[in-house]
């Protein structure tokens, strides 16, 4: 379906576009460079929108509201690990 593949490939350049940020996120020197509350942030507003998402039974925003999840995780402990 056509509406699929424009959800799907919206899905994956915001991934993209997201692990790019913490890969660079994590070479940087500076510490300081992102703040904590934008990882909390994103983390509370993703899964707000998993728990939407599933109950919309809209498969889409479920898989890509996870992957946003699972970002500002790997974002988060890649801060700390670096503190």
């Amino acid at each position: 379906m056509v509406t699929d593949a424009i959800g799907w490939t919206a899905s994956a350049i915001l991934l993209a576009t997201l692990v790019r940020q913490i890969v660079k996120q994590s070479a940087s020197k500076d510490r300081g460079a992102v703040s904590t509350w934008l990882f909390l942030g994103q983390a509370s507003a993703s899964l707000l929108f998993v728990i939407y998402s599933i109950l919309l039974q809209n498969w889409i925003f479920t898989v890509t509201n996870s992957c946003l999840l699972i970002t500002a995780i790997v974002g988060q402990w890649l801060t700390h690990r670096k503190s």
